[in-house]
């Protein structure tokens, strides 16, 4: 008997799919979607198969309204209500102020920021029909801290998630509950051209008091600790996978 029912988004890849395997595996339902590389939802979906968990995908565009409202009408002709919703797609951007375009800017905002905004907003119905319901955010240390990688923009967008969070952890609560995962650096093709060589492996690994690290599938145990009735007085939290590096 399933334990309950999950969304991820963007879990074709990456953490996403590390997390769509987590819930899999622990009996839930889990729906996931993509954006462009169905081959990968694919590949997603085989290794649910392969572990003898149950799970679907759609196609959908986190920044456009009509594509998440045909996501929710695509999952609630298969469930009854949606136990967690974890709002992981979201793209990486690199660059110096300087050379950051108002398009870039706007994108980027567009797709971590509003993308999980529309999620959330459209599949909130879904989520308050259930027994217990919560939320988990995928942002970023980024957003914690400017002494990373990443864009202004993607900085903020991810700052903007967190404060998001926090937000809707009071709007929503005592029906959902509302968390953040802020992961530091993780072996995911989003990040494997910053640690291309063994050099740039070991600098990276080296800016974590854990001198490592982090493997998708350590976002993901946190995000199924924060989003399962274990953790069900939290509420509010930013859970820094980071091998210690706000602590450095």
């Amino acid at each position: 008997m399933a334990e309950g029912y999950v969304l991820v988004t963007g879990g074709d890849r990456g953490i996403g799919r590390a997390i769509v395997l987590r819930f899999a595996r622990a009996g839930y339902t889990v729906f996931f979607t993509y954006h462009r590389n169905r081959e990968a939802a694919e590949e997603t979906l085989r290794l649910v198969r392969e572990a003898g968990g149950e799970a679907s995908y759609t196609r959908m565009d986190v920044s456009d309204p009509a594509s998440v409202e045909e996501a929710r009408a695509w999952v609630e002709s298969r469930a009854p209500h949606l136990n967690v919703l974890v709002n992981n797609a979201g793209i990486l951007h690199l660059g110096a102020l300087e050379e950051t375009s108002l398009e870039d800017w706007e994108m980027v905002f567009r797709v971590n920021v509003t993308g999980v905004f529309l999620v959330t907003k459209t599949f909130l119905p879904l989520l308050r029909r259930a027994p217990w319901a919560s939320i988990v955010n995928v942002a970023s240390i980024a957003g914690q801290t400017g002494n990373v990688v990443a864009s202004a923009a993607y900085s903020a967008s991810k700052a903007a998630v967190i404060g998001l969070t926090r937000r809707l952890a009071v709007e929503l609560a005592p029906a959902v509950r509302v968390n953040a995962v802020a992961p530091s650096f993780v072996e995911t093709d989003m990040v494997k051209a910053l640690i291309d060589t063994p050099e740039k492996r070991r600098r990276a690994a080296e800016l974590h008091p854990l001198r490592d690290i982090a493997r998708p599938e350590d976002v993901a145990e946190a995000v199924y600790f924060l989003a399962t009735p274990q953790s069900r007085f939290i509420t509010g939290q930013v859970l820094g996978v980071n091998g210690g590096r706000l602590t450095a």
